[in-house]
C-alpha cells in the first residue's frame, strides 16, 4: 500500500509539472486516480419503494451493452442479488422471475457526468436572486429529493454532481442509505474558484446581504495556498470529485464567458492536491485559453468546452482529457434568453457562446477526443437529461457513440469499474426502451423500464410482476 501510494505521488509530479520546469509545456497523461467500485445502494434492510427480486431474468431483448458493439438480438440477462450474473441467448434460470421484453432494447443505466440536483431553473433572473437570499440549504436538499427521483425515472442511475454545496453530500448519502430514491451520486460539494469568478455566487450582490464574503469553505480563494486549503476542505467534508471554474460562465454576472480565471499555477496545485487524495478534477471552461491551461494543469475533464481550436483539441486527445460537452443546455439557455428569463448580461453571453459550443463539439468529436455525456441538468428541468443524447446526435455524433458517451465512457471518467456496461459482474443498472434507439435516438428520452442495483423503479412495459414473486 505504501509503495503503490509512492508510485501514485510520483506520477502526480510527472503529470502536473511546475511551470518553470524543463519541458513543462510537453503533454503528459492525465494524472491517474484509482478506480472505485460503485457504492451499493438501497440496502435490503431499508429499501425505498421499488420492486425487488433476488433473481430475475429479462428475456429476448435486443441488447446494447454499452461497449460500442452492435446490438445483439434475442438476448437474455440474468440478475442475481443486484448484479448481472449472465448474458446470452436462452439462459437457464430455474427459480428466477422471468420478464419477457421482446420488442424492447436493453441498455446499461445511463450516466450523467454533469448535474446540479439541488438546482432548479428559476422563472426569472430576479426570482433566482430572491431564492438565493431567502432559501437555506435545507430547502435546496428537499428540492433535490424530488429532482433525484425525476433523474432516476429518466433512466439515469448514476450522476456526477459538479458543484453546489454540502447539501449535495447529504442527498448522496440519503440515496445510498435507501432513505429516498435517486441515482448513485458522486459529489463535488462547493466548486473551487477565484474571488469574483464564475464560482463566486455573490457576484453583483451587496456584500452585507451575506454577512461575509465567501472564502475557502465555499470554495473561493486566491493564490495556490488558499486554493490548496479549499480543495482539502471540500474533501474533508466528503467530496468525491473536485470541480473548478477555469473561466467565466454564462449565468454568472460580470465575468466574460470565455475569460480565464484560475491561473495555470493555481490549477496545478488544485490537481496535485486532488490527486494526492485520489480525486479527479473537472474544469468548467468555456474559453480556449482557460481550457488549454486546464488541460496543461492535468484536469481530467473539461466541462462545456465551448471555444476550442485544433491545437487545444490535439492536447486533450494526447493527454486523455475528457470533454463533457453539455450540448443541450447551450440550446436551452438561448431559449431562456429569448423568453426574457435571464439577466441582460447572461442573455448576451448565451447567444454568443451557443454557436461556438456547437462548432467546438464537432471539432472535438471528429478529432477523436474522449467524450462523456453531461447535461447540466438544474439549469434546465431535471428528468430531461436524455435530451443530451438527441442533441449530440443532431450535431453529428453517431447514435452508438452517444450511447457509449452516456454509459461506459462516462463510467471510465467517473472511475467506476462496475457500472456502464451490461456484462457479468456489473451492477444491475439497466434501462429498457421500446423499439430501436439507434434508428431513433429520441427513444432514450422515454425509458419503459428502469432498474438500479436490481431494484425496479419504473415499469411502463406492464411485464414486471409484483415483488417477491417466484417462478420455476
Amino acid at each position: 500500500m505504501v509503495r503503490s501510494r509512492a508510485v501514485l505521488l510520483a506520477l502526480v509530479v510527472a503529470c502536473a509539472p511546475r511551470a518553470d520546469a524543463p519541458g513543462a509545456n510537453a503533454p503528459a497523461p492525465v494524472c491517474p486516480v484509482p478506480e472505485r467500485a460503485a457504492a451499493p445502494q438501497t440496502p435490503a434492510d431499508r429499501p425505498v419503494p421499488g420492486r425487488t427480486f433476488e433473481r430475475f431474468v429479462l428475456r429476448d431483448v435486443v441488447l446494447i451493452d454499452g461497449t460500442g458493439r452492435a446490438p445483439i438480438p434475442g438476448t437474455d440477462v440474468l440478475v442475481e442479488h443486484g448484479r448481472i450474473a449472465a448474458v446470452g441467448p436462452d439462459l437457464p434460470a430455474r427459480g428466477a422471475v422471468a420478464i419477457d421484453l421482446s420488442g424492447y432494447t436493453l441498455l446499461p443505466g445511463f450516466i450523467d457526468a454533469h448535474t446540479h440536483l439541488l438546482f432548479d431553473p428559476p422563472k426569472s433572473y430576479e426570482a433566482g436572486v430572491e431564492r438565493q437570499v431567502r432559501e437555506t440549504e435545507a430547502d435546496a436538499v428537499l428540492r433535490g429529493v424530488r429532482n433525484a427521483r425525476a433523474t432516476l425515472l429518466a433512466g439515469f442511475t448514476t450522476v456526477r454532481n459538479v458543484g453546489g454545496g454540502f447539501g449535495d453530500r447529504a442527498l448522496r448519502d440519503a440515496i445510498a442509505d435507501g432513505l429516498v430514491p435517486g441515482p448513485r451520486m458522486l459529489v463535488a460539494n462547493h466548486s473551487i474558484g477565484t474571488t469574483g469568478g464564475h464560482c463566486d455566487d455573490t457576484n453583483a450582490l451587496r456584500p452585507e446581504v451575506f454577512g461575509r464574503m465567501p472564502d475557502l469553505r465555499e470554495g473561493i480563494g486566491d493564490g495556490p495556498d488558499e486554493l490548496r486549503k479549499a480543495v482539502r476542505y471540500q474533501i474533508k467534508h466528503g467530496a468525491d470529485v473536485i470541480k473548478i471554474c477555469a473561466t467565466g460562465g454564462v449565468l454568472s454576472q460580470g465575468d466574460g464567458v470565455g475569460a480565464p480565471q484560475l491561473t495555470l499555477d493555481e490549477m496545478r496545485v488544485i490537481v496535485e492536491e486532488a490527486v494526492r487524495a485520489e480525486r479527479k478534477v473537472a474544469a468548467h471552461a468555456h474559453g480556449n485559453q482557460g481550457i488549454r491551461e486546464a488541460v496543461a494543469a492535468g484536469v481530467h475533464s473539461i466541462e462545456h468546452g465551448s471555444i476550442l481550436d485544433a491545437e487545444t483539441v490535439a492536447a486533450m486527445k494526447r493527454r486523455g482529457t475528457y470533454l463533457v460537452p453539455t450540448t443541450y443546455v447551450g440550446r436551452y439557455v438561448v431559449e431562456r434568453a429569448d423568453a426574457g428569463a435571464l439577466s441582460a448580461d447572461s442573455a448576451a453571453k448565451a447567444r454568443a457562446i451557443a454557436p461556438k459550443m456547437r462548432r467546438s463539439f464537432k471539432l472535438a468529436y471528429e478529432a477523436g477526443v474522449s467524450i462523456a455525456l453531461g447535461s447540466d441538468a438544474g439549469v434546465f428541468p431535471h428528468g430531461d437529461n436524455g435530451k443530451e443524447f438527441s442533441t449530440m446526435v443532431a450535431l453529428g455524433m453517431k447514435p452508438m457513440d452517444a450511447i457509449v458517451a452516456g454509459t461506459s465512457a462516462a463510467a471510465r471518467l467517473l472511475g467506476l469499474p462496475d457500472v456502464g456496461r451490461v456484462v457479468p459482474g456489473m451492477r444491475a443498472d439497466l434501462v429498457a426502451v421500446e423499439g430501436d434507439p439507434i434508428e431513433r435516438i429520441e427513444r432514450l428520452e422515454h425509458p419503459a423500464l428502469v432498474i438500479k442495483d436490481g431494484v425496479v423503479y419504473l415499469d411502463r412495459t406492464g411485464k414486471v410482476p409484483p415483488a417477491d414473486q417466484e417462478s420455476s
